[in-house]
């Protein structure tokens, strides 16, 4: 057969330009991600990683405090994990027709996790799946159709998930969603209870920390509030534990603060260290016999690749790795010593409006008061920049000038994440906070921001 264009071999990828790889992308992948990278200059080519470092094309080096958005809790690229994925190269690792030892060894460790309460376990590719099968469960064990979520939240993009997202640009391309979703205030006990009260919600799905709602931690009580109002009203408490659970906030899951059990926990991202794509949801015993239990049922709900040999495996190494370096403990430490220091930026300068999180889950938010000059200037763009974009143009700052990655928050822009992995150095630490009081000294606000990043608008 007769091709009309070149094809590339793996081999011909490390030899690909910066510039061949950014027409690539823009021909066939998404052109709009390419200008917003470029104007923030987060359009460079990564050639290496390993712990919290990753190098560029030209052997500059970075220190990682966006860690794959909470996927990277060991780091990149554990010696330990690859070393597991090593050990079952020659394993099967899709074969539906039989039982597969690597995933059910991973479910057993995560209902002991789980203090042998959550003790069932499926096993998908993302997190965004994992919530899927979450609602999928909620009703069918309960034969309740609603589901309540927070305003502000996240759970993912794909339909049922962003049926449970509570911002509405990512929505509004997409309605009507899943029915049945209705939106309570996070934090709101009250409206939760006339929420649930009717006795007809099969879920409430609620993040204990609202990563990308800009690290927003509830009200002391609400979880323990909301886990008894589940309980009443006959509801299942979904936590999704995607981006907070695994160690990230100082103990294995964030729900573990509160002290309460949930129905249903939603994991991913850091599950296989960020080395292999692995989901899972966790409920309990009896909740899974409603849903799927018996030869009839077992077969509602698979995955084709959920479960597969080396995605457990690299989840069976991750946890063993979480454990043997005691990385929990060393979230929580770490996450005390930089809230402390960061505090100190919030008293000295009012660009910082607020600074909040538990372990290695950060937030800074950053206060953005645009020029009228500037903003009539650039007819009203310099507005929309800043209320879309503002926390990116500080991090491209941090970037370029101290080779610091990191991230905005995707439901608030002027927050900026710091969510590096767990065992980062505490020299890197130090090395954030005077980065960030570098830049916070030598701008004036949003104006010194935007101007510093002018070059990159006027090329993109």
């Amino acid at each position: 057969m007769q091709l009309k264009g070149m094809m590339f071999t793996l081999g011909d990828v490390d030899g690909l330009s910066r510039k061949s790889v950014t027409e690539l992308y823009k021909k066939y992948l998404n052109s709009g991600f390419v200008t917003l990278a470029s104007l923030i200059n987060f359009d460079k080519i990564y050639l290496k990683a390993e712990g919290s470092i990753i190098t560029d094309e030209q052997g500059n080096r970075y220190i990682d405090f966006l860690g794959g958005y909470g996927a990277l809790n060991v780091g990149h690229n554990h010696p330990e994990i690859l070393q597991g994925l090593e050990k079952v190269k020659e394993k099967p690792n899709i074969l539906q027709a039989g039982l597969n030892p690597y995933a059910a060894a991973l479910a057993s460790n995560l209902a002991v996790m789980n203090d042998g309460v959550l003790n069932r376990s499926f096993f998908c590719n993302s997190g965004a799946e994992a919530v899927e099968g979450a609602l999928k469960m909620a009703r069918a064990a309960t034969g309740r159709t609603k589901i309540v979520y927070c305003k502000n939240s996240f759970h993912g993009k794909t339909f049922g998930a962003l049926s449970v997202t509570g911002r509405k640009k990512y929505r509004e391309c997409f309605n009507p969603l899943l029915p049945g979703c209705e939106e309570a205030a996070f934090g709101d006990i009250d409206e939760l209870d006339d929420k649930l009260n009717k006795k007809d919600v099969a879920g409430f799905i609620v993040e204990p920390i609202q990563g990308e709602g800009g690290v927003l931690i509830p009200p002391e009580g609400y979880l323990k509030a909301a886990r008894e109002l589940c309980t009443l009203h006959g509801t299942l408490m979904i936590i999704d534990e995607i981006q907070t659970g695994l160690g990230r906030t100082g103990r294995m899951f964030a729900y573990e603060h509160d002290n309460i059990m949930p129905d249903i926990i939603c994991l991913a991202k850091s599950l296989s260290g960020g080395i292999m794509p692995i989901g899972a949801f966790v409920t309990k015993d009896e909740i899974y016999h409603k849903a799927y239990g018996g030869m009839e049922k077992c077969l509602l709900h698979t995955s084709t690749f959920g479960g597969n040999t080396y995605s457990c495996a690299a989840g069976l190494a991750a946890i063993e790795v979480i454990y043997k370096e005691n990385l929990i403990h060393e979230a929580k430490k770490k996450g005390e010593y930089l809230l402390e220091k960061l505090a100190v930026l919030k008293q000295k300068y009012d660009m910082v409006k607020d600074i909040r999180g538990k372990g290695l889950l950060l937030g800074i938010e950053f206060n953005n008061k645009t020029s009228r000059f500037l903003n009539a200037l650039t007819k009203g763009n310099l507005d929309n920049i800043s209320k879309e974009y503002f926390a990116s143009l500080v991090a491209g700052k941090l970037l370029t000038e101290y080779g610091i990655l990191t991230a905005y928050t995707l439901n608030n822009p002027n927050v900026i994440r710091i969510e590096p992995p767990l065992n980062i150095s505490y020299k890197h630490l130090d090395r954030l906070v005077e980065a960030l009081e570098g830049i916070l000294k030598d701008n004036k606000g949003f104006i010194g921001m935007a101007l510093g990043n002018v070059k990159n608008m006027v090329r993109t």
